[in-house]
């Protein structure tokens, strides 16, 4: 027997019992006549004691050569401590050994397996088995465990079977890239690995299982950003039968089960924001509500005054940065000026307000307008002494994004995201199409799958152009403070709906049915109606932690480069696996390189 107990479980009521315990050596203390060693597993550390005059001298001298991250078991008594700690479980006892045993030595880690570790992100990832026995990594792959069995004891009370879904699919043209795998069976043939098991699930609902989910793997070959991964996982759900307020109460209900079951928080019910408002409140489809600093638009008292770049720009909108007047130098205005004209948000310019405590108004635009015309934006902007006002201009939908951008910023600037508190929300009623000025034809917002409003079915099989970009969506999202968990809507479920939808998308009729003739085919037997929801797992439970990246709760995450540098992968394969696979290599020669 490796143990009797774990290293987390000892306490004062197990003292004089003799225990074995098995674990990794954390640090050591050699005093000269005592030693103590902490021995670390995944649920704790416990110390273990060496006394000269009382521990025999081949094991003390053995205790000796241990170095950081053996792998040991020992045996012995559990005493009391004389010096107490709080900072450990297990901190009112510790173990005199009477036995002692090296299972493995080690090689010195290339970084301390501490909670505040000396080891770079790339260092750790590159020794992520390493990484992984630090208690932040270790406690992070525990709540995803935890999670993932709550979801499941969740939906399986109501009612949901769990079904697997093909990993190797066909590869479709909407949305993210797909990662293709060559058929060695079928030359010149790939399989892609699914970005959802969209597709399926609706045939599900065909088959007649009217409540699927599954904890599932997808890929999508992206670019990748600290919530983004070129593998994830999703908690995906169908549900025939259903209205859309159906889906929403289910899973609402399901988010509050797992932030009551795991967080010990009671959520209220959720509120509710169309697509059109979150875009003119807050510049996103996903905005962050723990904080206020909505926007205000202001054409209709900024405009007409001489100031040419409101003058020519579609909008002008700015938010209110509350008691920010005398925090902000013009060095500091300057350098905030300098954030936004990044690439990255590509602003052109910045208008600032202030309001000062003793009365007086600064503009970068007081030339153009007087205290009165500035007045009468605070007014609208609920302004008061001490605040500043922020105010961008352009075309709609950049000036928005970028605002959006500002009004993040300013919120962690002024420390009003708060990670203890949870605003969850739904988005509804998003576009059903997207104009692509640049392809000339729609995009599908959410996918091609996707059912209008009810009211709006007529206009989408009779409308004209103008008409098809006024659908609205059956859609839905739910947002928790400024991150999308989850997004979903109701299917389309009749043939004819979604051939015109593929029409719409600019798919031939043959394109469309090399594409998607299966599920066409199958509405034709009786398809009802259904829809579903996909949560981000990764990004739930990083949410769930008041964290913006998603991976230390994936065992083995890649890197910003979708690289596992761990495996180093991906790697070149030989030239026997190409041609077996009837592919030919493309890597640069060594004259080539």
């Amino acid at each position: 027997m490796y143990r009797t107990h774990n290293c987390g479980e000892l306490r004062m009521e197990h003292v004089g019992q003799t225990v074995t315990l098995s674990g990794w050596v954390q640090g050591s203390r050699d005093k000269g006549f005592m030693m103590w060693i902490d021995l670390r597993d995944r649920y704790g550390i416990t110390q273990l004691f060496f006394n000269e005059n009382s521990t025999d001298a081949d094991l003390f001298t053995k205790a000796r050569t241990l170095g950081r991250e053996y792998v040991v078991k020992v045996t012995g008594k559990v005493l009391e401590r004389s010096s107490k700690t709080n900072k450990i479980e297990t901190g009112d006892i510790e173990i005199e050994v009477s036995e002692l045993e090296i299972l493995n030595e080690s090689l010195t880690p290339p970084f301390t397996i501490a909670d505040d570790s000396d080891g770079g992100d790339d260092l750790r990832m590159k020794y992520r088995y390493l990484d992984i026995r630090r208690n932040p990594v270790k406690n992070k792959l525990m709540f995803r465990s935890k999670m993932a069995v709550e979801t499941r004891k969740y939906l399986s009370d109501q009612n949901f079977c769990e079904v697997e879904t093909p990993f190797l699919i066909k590869s479709t043209p909407e949305g993210a890239r797909d990662f293709v795998v060559p058929s060695r069976m079928n030359a010149g043939q790939f399989y892609a690995l699914p970005q959802s098991p969209q597709t399926f699930k609706q045939l599900l609902m065909v088959g007649g299982m009217d409540r699927y989910f599954q904890i599932v793997k997808c890929f999508r070959d992206e670019d990748l950003r600290s919530d983004r991964q070129p593998e994830f996982t999703q908690i995906d759900c169908e549900m025939a039968f259903v209205t859309q307020e159906e889906i929403l109460q289910t899973f609402e209900g399901l988010t509050k089960y797992l932030f009551k079951t795991i967080l010990g928080k009671e959520l209220s019910d959720f509120p509710r924001m169309s697509y059109d408002k979150a875009m003119k409140l807050y510049g996103s489809d996903k905005p962050d509500t723990r904080f206020d600093m909505t926007f205000v638009e202001l054409n209709d008292i900024a405009q007409g005054k001489g100031f040419g770049v409101f003058d020519s720009a579609e909008l002008v909108v700015g938010i209110n940065a509350k008691g920010q007047a005398g925090e902000y130098s013009n060095k500091d205005i300057k350098n905030l000026t300098a954030w936004l004209q990044r690439p990255q948000i590509g602003a052109k310019g910045l208008v600032y307000v202030k309001f000062e405590e003793n009365g007086s108004i600064k503009s970068s635009v007081g030339k153009f307008f007087s205290d009165d015309d500035l007045k009468v934006w605070g007014e609208k902007m609920g302004a008061e002494k001490g605040d500043m006002l922020l105010i961008l201009s352009g075309e709609t939908d950049k000036v928005r994004s970028q605002l959006n951008d500002l009004r993040l910023e300013m919120g962690d600037r002024m420390g009003l995201k708060d990670p203890n508190q949870y605003n969850p929300l739904w988005v509804v009623d998003f576009p059903l199409l997207e104009w692509d000025e640049d392809s000339n034809r729609f995009h599908a917002m959410h996918h091609p799958f996707t059912a209008p409003k009810k009211e709006d079915v007529a206009n989408m099989l009779n409308g004209d152009h103008e008409t098809m970009k006024a659908l609205r969506a059956d859609a839905y999202d739910l947002v928790l403070n400024g991150s999308e968990i989850g997004g979903g809507s109701i299917r389309i479920h009749d043939r004819t709906l979604q051939a015109k939808n593929f029409k719409l998308l600019g798919f031939t009729e043959e394109e469309a049915q090399e594409q998607f003739g299966f599920l066409m085919g199958a509405f034709e037997y009786g398809a009802p109606p259904h829809g579903g929801i996909a949560f981000g797992f990764d990004r739930l439970c990083a949410v769930m932690n008041g964290e913006t990246s998603i991976r230390d709760f994936i065992a083995f995450p890649k890197n910003n480069q979708g690289r596992d540098v761990m495996i180093d992968g991906p790697a070149k394969i030989s030239q026997e696996q190409l041609n077996e696979l009837f592919l030919q290599s493309t890597a640069p020669t060594e004259t080539e390189s």
